[in-house]
């Protein structure tokens, strides 16, 4: 399900008002967006559970909205302000100062995230005013492009890799341009090739009936459709499916592949071994009507 998050609910929060709606007895997001975001959250069910790391993992984009002049204790709106500065910054500066963060950069994790440490999120260690050493970490930003700025408030579209945080790049453009900078909004408009045109409001969704619901929901396959697609016979589907590695006529790339039957129903996910057979890496429990 593509869930466009509303502001103030946690990504767990969304999940779990999802998961009830749906009567679904196993959930999971795939990609945590703070509170104050908005925007694309790609939830699993079921059996699509299995699939949820390959969305976790893909890249997405994101609409941030990043006030110069001021830093703040969180790096985002919900923090207390640390320092404020004049703002001598012209479109062109600014700019400039976003082409320094595209291609592989070097991140820092910020207190106020999710991370873990010792089995606590480092947002709990930062509201005790307890300052945990983290490790940078690299990172890849695809694209940043400006879309409006006026005075000291800039509105930019990124592109990046997982792990990325937004309100660190925020803050680190601002650093480079000496003002200081915290992000005052963002919304997630892409993972992976899901577009948050596809997506569905909370409202909406509590709005439609059980029968609407199921409906609305992706296929799991659709998670993994750039995958390559082999089609296997009925004799292989069955014993691929009671866990063994099965033959396949014809060229099979290499590498993860989609696996489907001949009635084009979605098995799950095999890989091609260096004996030629395609060995079950991932597979969706089959439903016999």
């Amino acid at each position: 399900m593509l869930l466009d998050k509303p502001i103030g609910f946690s990504s767990n929060q969304a999940l779990q008002k999802m998961k009830w709606l749906l009567k679904a007895a196993k959930a999971g997001h795939t990609g945590t967006l703070d509170p104050l975001a908005t925007g694309l959250l790609p939830l699993c069910f079921g059996e699509a559970t299995k699939f949820a790391h390959f969305l976790t993992d893909a890249d997405k984009t994101y609409i941030a909205t990043i006030k110069l002049g001021a830093t703040t204790t969180t790096g985002d709106a919900e923090g207390e302000v640390l320092t404020t500065s004049p703002v001598n910054v012209s479109r062109s500066d600014f700019e400039q100062a976003c082409q320094q963060f595209t291609g592989e950069i070097s991140q820092t994790p910020p207190m106020y995230s999710a991370l873990k440490f010792e089995g606590k999120a480092l947002y709990e260690y930062a509201r005790a005013g307890v300052e945990i050493e983290r490790k940078a970490r690299r990172v890849t930003i695809q694209n940043i492009e400006v879309n409006s700025f006026a005075g000291d408030v800039a509105v930019i579209s990124v592109t990046c890799s997982k792990g990325t945080y937004i309100r660190t790049l925020a803050e680190d453009i601002g650093k480079q341009l000496g003002c200081g900078a915290h992000l005052i909004g963002l919304r997630r408009t892409a993972t992976a090739d899901y577009q948050i045109a596809q997506a569905v409001t909370l409202e909406q969704f509590e709005a439609m009936s059980e029968e609407e619901r199921l409906a609305a929901l992706a296929p799991p396959d659709s998670a993994v459709h750039y995958l390559p697609a082999i089609t296997l016979d009925d004799d292989a589907a069955f014993y691929l499916l009671q866990g063994q590695a099965v033959w396949c006529s014809g060229a099979i790339p290499t590498g993860l592949l989609r696996l489907y039957n001949e009635q084009q129903v979605f098995l799950g996910l095999g890989e091609l071994q260096d004996d030629g057979k395609i060995a079950p890496k991932r597979l969706m429990q089959q439903v016999n009507n």
